[in-house]
């Protein structure tokens, strides 16, 4: 924490005063010109959106953050608080972080007034110069611009004509700082009204005070385009105000995603020691969001957020420590029976058209992860056919015949051990996946095991019931594979 000075002494250091968007601008530069990544975390956005934050930066613009939900429109606004200097001063005891050079309250200018160089001066860390308001539509113009405060003027015994009544909302008060409204569109049309002023020209009204104040502050808001259609919209004058409006994404490779769900996942590191992930676990967890983007069943223009996938890691770990837990083991390997533990992520992600709801959350669920399963599969394996021709075999022929004469059953709660040494009592399903798979390591090997299993059940070559505990193959009934026939 920095000690505090006096008005003197910090002229006498060579301090000189900045707006925000010159203090923002001279740390981009300085951080681009080092080659340092400028905002931490933002993966899949390297050519894409930070390109355009760079810029309406560097232009001095307030930014409109547009896109669906979990595309990281709000942790973009938090990173920015990297790009202010590491301390600001004020004049100490200013509600509204008034410069000690530019000093734009009546409280500053009095003390300044008096006290002259003497002026205590005290000073804000960066990463309290963050504030952020959620725009729900009880929000009204008191909690943002500020109101007459009755109370103080009691108090001090003034009349409501003197400035010094006033009770500062959270803009004044995040004077010099970055300020992020999220979900614009759901803060009530009069109320975006009031922003018009502090945006252009800097003015603020409050219940009859007109009031100079320049205001100093980065603003940066967020919306979901569905909200312009269901919920409110952002009035045409507001959007005029606002500088640059940046489009974000969803990750546009598996590759991708997984970066992200590793860094936001929350695994402790005694988890991540214990418990193994295949990286064909990890590619089929984000390709079940990505089925959810483009199914039928799913609303589109509602999104499908990136906290579906970090969600699903967590209840993945927590079915794979479950069993760590009821088994007595010190390490255990992610399956893909333990995939029906990421369904209540699922169903808590996605908003469901007509079509879904007639289907069931749950049933939809289980649908994208079959449909996640067989798009994984058929990277590594050939096209299981349709039909068989009598006397012509498949590579999923000697399998499938396995199952006329035997059964397997996969437990969730077995040990690794016995876990795999029953699904290798399988020997066709071995020798598919040597010819396959060879290259792949142990784990993702046995991972394809199950993924095969899984394929031959999707297709209805293969009967596949389930339990609480256990998940059973046998052979297909005859009325099964007549109606797949």
């Amino acid at each position: 924490m920095k000690q505090d000075t006096t008005f003197q002494e910090l002229k006498n250091s060579g301090f000189t005063h900045k707006t925000i968007n010159e203090e923002i601008q001279q740390n981009l530069i300085k951080k681009i010109k080092a080659k340092q990544p400028v905002f931490e975390g933002l993966w899949g956005y390297e050519d894409t959106v930070v390109p355009q934050l760079k810029k309406a930066l560097l232009a001095g613009h307030h930014i409109n953050l547009l896109g669906l939900r979990g595309q990281a429109k709000t942790k973009i606004a938090r990173s920015m608080v990297s790009l202010l200097d590491e301390y600001m001063p004020i004049v100490k005891g200013s509600e509204i972080n008034d410069s000690p050079f530019q000093p734009i309250s009546k409280f500053a200018r009095d003390l300044i007034e008096e006290l002259g160089d003497e002026t205590p001066i005290s000073w804000v860390h960066r990463n309290d110069r963050f504030f952020e308001k959620l725009a729900t539509p009880d929000v009204n113009v008191s909690d943002l611009i500020g109101d007459i405060d009755p109370i103080k003027a009691a108090t001090l015994k003034l009349p409501y004509s003197d400035e010094r009544v006033l009770h500062y909302g959270m803009i004044p008060r995040a004077n010099r700082s970055i300020f992020v409204l999220n979900e614009l569109p759901d803060l009530q049309a009069r109320i975006q009204v009031s922003l018009f002023n502090i945006l252009q020209e800097g003015d603020i009204q409050i219940r009859g005070f007109q009031l100079r104040m320049p205001l100093d502050i980065q603003f940066v808001f967020t919306a979901n385009p569905e909200d312009y259609t269901n919920r409110g919209s952002i009035v045409t004058p507001l959007k005029d105000r606002i500088g640059s409006q940046i489009f974000t994404h969803y990750p546009k490779t598996i590759a991708l995603a997984r970066q992200i769900t590793e860094q936001e996942a929350l695994i402790s590191e005694t988890d991540a020691k214990s418990i193994k992930v295949p990286n064909l676990a990890k590619n089929l967890l984000e390709e079940v969001a990505f089925a959810a983007r483009n199914s039928e069943f799913v609303d589109a223009k509602s999104g499908v957020s990136a906290r579906l996938s970090i969600s699903a890691m967590e209840n993945l770990m927590a079915a794979a420590k479950l069993r760590l837990i009821e088994s007595e083991s010190e390490k255990t390997t992610v399956r893909l029976i333990d995939f029906m533990s990421i369904i209540p992520s699922i169903t808590g992600k996605i908003e469901l058209v007509y079509e879904g709801e007639q289907e069931g959350a749950d049933e939809v669920a289980k649908i994208l992860i079959d449909a996640a399963v067989m798009k994984q599969f058929e990277t590594i394996f050939p096209k299981i056919p349709k039909l068989e021709k009598e006397g012509k075999k498949t590579a999923y022929t000697d399998l499938i015949q396995w199952f006329n004469t035997n059964e397997l059953e996969l437990n969730f709660s077995d040990t690794d051990e016995e876990f795999y040494a029953n699904l290798n009592s399988v020997s066709p399903l071995l020798d598919l996946v040597a010819e396959y798979a060879e290259n792949f390591n142990k784990e993702d090997q046995n991972f394809c095991k199950e993924m095969v299993l899984w394929a031959l059940t999707i297709s209805k070559k293969l009967d596949k019931s389930e339990n609480d505990t256990r998940y059973k193959f046998d052979a297909a009934s005859i009325g099964t594979r007549l109606w797949n026939n």
